[in-house]
């Protein structure tokens, strides 16, 4: 099997930065896109970034301009970078990746256990 572990979460201030990583680990034969998602408790989980393994982006609107996604394919290891955080980026952060075990194996969606991130003064 594959897990992602989270790591980077914690307290900020208003207009200041974290970054968030996550690293695949077991089973890989192969790791396709990766990203991140975001959910408060009772409401539903939404995009914040993906990002392909040849490096294409996306990102939702609310975060344009403000997060960058990136990934390290030889550590198999994705990165949040969180600049100009608002109260309103408080949330779990969750990470996720699409991968193979095997050639031939089927495909998994693997989420990680979710890092809090906190947005106050």
């Amino acid at each position: 099997q594959v897990q992602l572990v989270e790591s980077g979460g914690g307290l900020v201030q208003p207009g200041g930065s974290l970054r968030l990583s996550c690293a695949a680990s077991g089973s890989i034969f192969s790791i396709y896109a990766m990203g991140w998602y975001r959910q408060f408790p009772g409401k539903q989980r939404e995009l914040v970034a993906t990002i392909t393994s040849g490096g294409s982006t996306n990102y939702a609107d609310s975060v344009k301009g403000r997060f960058t996604i990136s990934r390290d394919n030889a550590k198999n290891t994705v990165y949040l970078q969180m600049n100009s955080l608002k109260p309103e980026d408080t949330d779990v952060y969750y990470c996720n990746a699409g991968a193979r075990t095997a050639p031939g194996a089927g495909y998994l969606e693997v989420w990680g256990q979710g890092t809090l991130v906190t947005v106050s003064s």
